[in-house]
């Protein structure tokens, strides 16, 4: 007989082909897909944690349905069991297949070549809130591994980008060390736990979000069989305060509400239930009606997953949203369902005996605020489209320590706040923060201005959004003083809509523009308007398609003089005038405005 081939005699390459080849097998052989030995056997039932994901596919597939490629790579290997392959290739330094490319970011590892040849990692931090050692110390690491710097994202989170194939365990092991996680940070996973970024220290607040955002983050790390949904996951927790936290753009959204007298519950606060929320898909989500005790909200966010894992798309990654298979059921059906998995009922409210939520303060996420304790403030630091080098980190780290409560909080509006700091320490900070190029004051374009990465370190990128937005602020400050409300411009680079472009006042999604016959393109962008969050939610209306990016300057410029024009008071929005007005008779002002400062 043969002696076996020994593993050394095969090259990493193929070892790689072979595991991926064991896995499959393996994975065929759980489900029933591949006898094992030479008799066919009945298929087993799925056991574990997956047990429910692999009920979905094989459902899908006996219903004549095609997995799509990243249910068949979830299906062949698991991520998590792919942790020691992650180990050995990322030491070895080398560069993922596009099947692993998915499998890493369940580790919060984003592959994203050709931009850069190098992971970008995705942190969790629920709520968004950091200590001043964990700030600092993720500065640490983003000078050992990665590219020296990070960005604040649109879910109040922190990404590190740069960081070479060899760096990405340790810097993985890293961020263990100083107490946080990247775990499921990415894919099909319920990605960071947003909540109020001013949670415990807003006097008009009905509720703290912080104990429920840290709880349902435990939750979701503490049950592997919330991992490998259909698609990626939003669910996000406001308390009702002065700065929103966009739970209407999520799946799911829980609000804090005042339940008045005559209503079928008691009177107090509530959380409301909204569903369905999906910016990117032009849907926000809606009032299902239901309103649970805050202590509920896990056990409801969990039914309602469920249903999700059992019936969404597996087969089209366009159509694998909840959004979807609310769209094809029905409030109502999928309620029953959640209310199915619970065992009971859910509470129900009519909206007239719900109070109407505070008015947001588009500036609370800059600048100094009172905070409800006494002679202590909140201080919002403006950052040029969400980034900040390792030695502002640092600084700011030492800033908190010294000046305030020790805390960094980040916003979804991709900036950051200090929190406790006395009125003695007001002076101190500012000055401090100036000194690092930074500032916590800003103009009413630069406080509401939000960018995805673009295409300087994302793939799917049309434009270079953070270089556009800055290019737009500085044009506006420069040919626009006279502009005095705040307006929210957001610029995203794709359809994925990561700079949630469709509830700006203003918001431009990348687009590759023609400009010869022979089908050259330069960067440019569709413009949208009068979108909305909060009290003001709406998805915004397109008024202009493919413009290059060097003429946006003068197309937002334009937009914002027929509004100062034409506004009927300093009362009335932005919004509220592109309503009025409409979209076509809109674009004639604007275009109109063009026309006279080319003549001036």
């Amino acid at each position: 007989m043969a002696e076996p081939l020994a593993t050394d005699e095969f090259n990493a390459e193929q070892k790689r082909y072979l595991e991926g080849f064991a896995s499959g097998i393996a994975a065929a052989r759980l489900t029933g897909g591949l006898a094992a030995g030479t008799a066919a056997t009945a298929p087993s039932e799925p056991t574990g944690p997956e047990a429910t994901h692999i009920k979905a596919q094989e459902r899908t597939v006996r219903e004549g349905g095609k997995l799509c490629d990243q249910e068949k790579w979830k299906r062949a290997e698991n991520p998590f069991d792919a942790h020691n392959r992650l180990i050995a290739e990322a030491a070895a330094g080398t560069t993922p297949k596009p099947e692993d490319n998915f499998r890493w970011r369940y580790h919060g590892l984003f592959w994203v070549a050709p931009t850069q040849t190098s992971y970008m990692c995705r942190l969790r931090i629920p709520n968004g809130i950091l200590t001043a050692a964990q700030f600092a110390g993720v500065a640490d690491l983003a000078d050992l591994h990665g590219g020296g710097y990070s960005h604040v994202t649109t879910r109040a989170n922190l990404q590190v980008r740069e960081i070479a194939p060899e760096h990405a365990q340790p810097f993985l092991d890293g961020l263990v060390d100083l107490g946080l996680t990247a775990r499921g940070a990415g894919a099909d996973n319920i990605r960071n736990v947003t909540g109020s970024p001013v949670a415990g220290i807003d006097a008009g607040e009905l509720l703290d979000t912080r104990p429920l955002a840290k709880s349902w983050n435990n939750w979701i790390l503490n049950d592997r069989s919330l991992y490998g949904l259909p698609r990626k996951f939003n669910v996000a927790f406001d308390g009702g305060g002065i700065i929103p936290v966009l739970e209407e753009t999520n799946d799911i959204g829980f609000q804090a509400v005042e339940i008045a007298e005559g209503a079928a519950v008691p009177t107090g606060i509530w959380m409301r239930l909204v569903l369905g929320g999906i910016s990117g898909h032009r849907d926000l989500a809606r009032d299902t009606g239901v309103v649970l005790r805050p202590e509920e909200c896990n056990r409801v966010a969990d039914a309602i997953l469920r249903v999700f894992i059992d019936h969404g798309d597996r087969t089209n990654r366009n159509k694998a949203r909840m959004k979807y298979v609310l769209d094809a059921w029905g409030f109502d059906r999928y309620l029953a369902a959640v209310e199915e998995k619970l065992g009971r009922k859910l509470e129900r409210v009519d909206p007239a005996h719900v109070l109407p939520r505070r008015e947001t303060n588009r500036f609370a996420h800059v600048g100094v605020h009172k905070q409800k304790q006494d002679g202590l403030n909140w201080i919002g630091v403006v950052l040029p489209v969400g980034k900040l080098t390792t030695d502002q980190m640092r600084a700011l780290a030492g800033i908190a320590a010294e000046c305030g409560d020790g805390q960094i909080r980040m916003t979804v509006w991709q900036n950051f706040l200090f929190s406790g700091v006395p009125d003695a320490k007001v002076a101190e900070v500012e000055a401090r923060v100036a000194a690092l190029g930074l500032h916590t004051k800003a103009s009413s374009i630069r406080a509401g201005l939000v960018a995805c990465t673009g295409n300087r370190g994302c793939k799917f990128a049309a434009s270079d959004t953070k270089g556009h937005a800055l290019v737009i602020a500085d044009y506006i400050e420069a040919n626009l003083k006279e502009l005095d409300v705040p307006v929210n411009l957001h610029l995203t680079g794709c359809h994925h809509s990561c700079a949630q472009h469709y509830i700006g006042d203003i918001g431009l999604i990348g687009a590759k523009v023609v400009v010869s016959e022979e089908g050259d393109t330069v960067e440019g962008y569709d413009v949208v308007v009068g979108g909305g969050f909060a009290e003001s939610a709406k998805i915004g209306t397109e008024i202009w398609k493919a413009v290059k990016a060097e003429d946006c300057p003068g197309r937002v410029e334009a937009l914002l003089r027929s509004y100062l024009a034409g506004r009927e008071s300093l009362a009335e929005s932005f919004q509220a005038f592109t309503l009025r007005t409409g979209p076509e008779a809109l674009r004639a002002l604007a275009e109109h405005q063009t026309v006279l400062k080319a003549a001036a």
